[in-house]
C-alpha cells in the first residue's frame, strides 16, 4: 500500500496526538508530536534561566540546541542528547510555550527540521500548522476539535496522572489563554487548513478516533492505487 504524509492539527487537549500516534504505529508510520518539540526547546528556555518574553535571547538560545524525535515503539523527545519526555510535560512548559512557539525564528528553525523528517512519506505529524504551513500539501489533512470543558477534564486526568492536581476552572482558563495565543499569533496561527477533514471528538473514545481516522487512509491510499493502475 502506497505510504502517505497525514497532517493533524487542532487545539491542546483535542486528542490530536494520542490519535496521530496510535494512527502511526496502526500504519508502521513514523509518529512526528511538533508540539514536543516547542516543549522541549521552552524547556531549554527555563532551564537556562532566560526570560520566554526575551525573543532574541530565546532565538539565539534556539540557535544553539539540538531537538530530535525518537520513535522506537513509543516516541522520546531528544534535548541536546538527553530525554526530556517527561519533563516537557511540566506546568510551567505548559503555560509558556505559546509565548516561545510564537517567534519567527524559533519556528522556522523547527518547521525546517520537521520538514526533513516528513519528506519521505509514510508519517504522521501533528500540530498547529501543519496542514496550513509546514505540509500544505499533505496527502491528508485533519482538524481535530473538541469542547472545551472535555479538553479540560482530559488536561486534568493527564495533570493528575503526574501528580499534579489543578482544579476544572483553572484549567479552563489555561485552555481558553492558550487558544487566544495560538490563533492571533502572527506566524502560523492555528487554524483549519483548507481541505482538512474536521473531527469532533467529545463524545469519541480514542478508538473511535483512530478508526475513523484510518478508513480515510484507506480511501486515500486506494483510490492512488487504483490511479496509478490506469
Amino acid at each position: 500500500m502506497k505510504r502517505i504524509l497525514i497532517a493533524i492539527d487542532g487545539p491542546a487537549g483535542s486528542g490530536k496526538s494520542t490519535t496521530a500516534e496510535l494512527v502511526a504505529r496502526r500504519l508502521g508510520y513514523v509518529y512526528i508530536d511538533t508540539g514536543a518539540m516547542y516543549r522541549a526547546m521552552t524547556l531549554k528556555v527555563l532551564n537556562s534561566n532566560v526570560d520566554p518574553a526575551d525573543e532574541a535571547a530565546v532565538v539565539e538560545l534556539a540557535r544553539a540546541t539540538s531537538i530530535s524525535l525518537v520513535n522506537g515503539g513509543e516516541m522520546r523527545v531528544l534535548l541536546d542528547g538527553n530525554d526530556v519526555t517527561e519533563a516537557i510535560r511540566s506546568e510551567p512548559v505548559t503555560n509558556n510555550v505559546s509565548l516561545v512557539s510564537s517567534y519567527p525564528e524559533v519556528r522556522q528553525l523547527m518547521v525546517a527540521e520537521q520538514r526533513k523528517i516528513g519528506s519521505k512519506k509514510g508519517c504522521v505529524i501533528d500540530g498547529r500548522d501543519i496542514g496550513t504551513v509546514v505540509f500544505p500539501d499533505a496527502d491528508l489533512k485533519f482538524y481535530i476539535v473538541a469542547d472545551i470543558m472535555e479538553r479540560a477534564r482530559r488536561r486534568q486526568e493527564e495533570l493528575s496522572a503526574r501528580g499534579e492536581e489543578l482544579p476544572i476552572v483553572q484549567v479552563v482558563r489555561e485552555l481558553k489563554e492558550r487558544d487566544r495565543k495560538d490563533s492571533t499569533r502572527e506566524t502560523s496561527p492555528l487554524r483549519k487548513a483548507d481541505g482538512a477533514i474536521e473531527i469532533d471528538t467529545t463524545k469519541l473514545t480514542i478508538n473511535e478516533q483512530v478508526e475513523i481516522v484510518l478508513n480515510y487512509v484507506n480511501e486515500v491510499t486506494m483510490g492512488q492505487e487504483e490511479m496509478q493502475k490506469k
